[in-house]
């Protein structure tokens, strides 16, 4: 009577939830890491959005849980981006590396080119960084980014091309 596809109703289940674990939380913290970087610590957002899960997981279909997590751990970045804007207004940052046996001209260079570099990737937008970053650092196929960002190749295509083509530009000037 009930077909094979609606055999899990929920998530709870805790080999459906376990499957669900397996199958996206890599992706779900390339998603963050790529888009946010390490400083708003994806490992805990896919944490975050898996408890999210448990916790809801009577209301969440298995085939809808990418969607939730992923749904989940941005906005939990949103809030922490959020929050440290807050915090950067009341706080000055001192940024200062000690690295003695270095060419002082060659770490200044070194200095200004990440600085342009990080500027570039900030000015691209959250699709072309996100599509950019997990193409090539993460090595990822322009499939296996489709399938992640549910969108289709092509467009992931479109937005790694106009990615680069952004980033010539703007680190150019060096």
């Amino acid at each position: 009577m009930s077909s094979s596809k609606h055999l899990h109703q929920n998530c709870c289940e805790k080999s459906v939830f376990a499957k669900l674990h397996q199958k996206y939380a890599k992706d779900l913290h390339d998603f963050i890491y790529y888009k946010y970087g390490e400083d708003y610590n994806p490992k805990d957002k896919v944490q975050i959005a898996f408890l999210k899960l448990w916790e809801n997981c009577k209301t969440v279909a298995p085939e809808k849980a990418k969607s939730f997590l992923f749904s989940v751990a941005n906005n939990t970045t949103l809030n922490v981006i959020k929050h440290k804007k807050i915090v950067l207004k009341h706080k000055q940052t001192k940024v200062l590396s000690d690295k003695d046996n270095q060419d002082p001209q060659f770490l200044l260079e070194e200095k200004e080119y990440m600085q342009k570099y990080q500027n570039a990737l900030a000015k691209l937008t959250p699709e072309k960084r996100v599509a950019f970053l997990l193409n090539r650092v993460e090595g990822k196929k322009h499939k296996e980014i489709a399938e992640m960002l549910g969108i289709s190749r092509k467009a992931v295509e479109k937005r790694i091309y106009t990615a680069l083509e952004q980033l010539r530009k703007e680190i150019h000037e060096i």
